[in-house]
């Protein structure tokens, strides 16, 4: 069983692609997951300028790529399931490169707005806000 589920801050905007032949979307973006360290070892891993999350490279396809690059950015905190692939390639130096990466099946918002204290940015366009009265049920 290949299954991943992994909940983490982006560290920048996706990367937003479309292949030549089929205009098919991929988005690429990494993802910071911290370690589940207690408070003691924690500061352990700060005084000795150690990792206190591991960054995880995220790929996703399609219409979920579009939509994770639409509506997530820079520090936004998501979830992701998918699975691990592993891949290899020869770099321009001849070296053997080996790649982990995530490719999302699904990618799920944990935070909207714009991080600017503005929290009307979870807007989409067609949608508006309405007052308690005017909701239908």
């Amino acid at each position: 069983m290949n299954n991943v589920v992994l909940i983490g801050r982006l560290t920048k905007d996706p990367d937003l692609r479309y292949l030549p032949n089929t205009g098919t979307a991929v988005a690429n973006f990494t993802l910071a997951v911290d370690r589940n360290l207690s408070k003691e070892k924690r500061a352990e891993a700060q005084e000795k300028g150690q990792a206190e999350a591991d960054f995880i490279r995220i790929v996703a396809w399609g219409k979920l790529a579009e939509n994770v690059a639409n509506f997530t950015n820079k520090g936004r905190l998501v979830a992701v399931t998918g699975r691990i692939q592993t891949g290899s390639y020869v770099d321009k130096d001849g070296k053997k490169v080996y790649t982990t990466e995530v490719f999302a099946n699904y990618v799920e918002f944990l935070e909207w707005g714009n991080n600017k204290g503005d929290d009307t940015d979870y807007l989409i366009d067609g949608f508006h806000e309405v007052e308690g009265e005017e909701i239908p049920f």
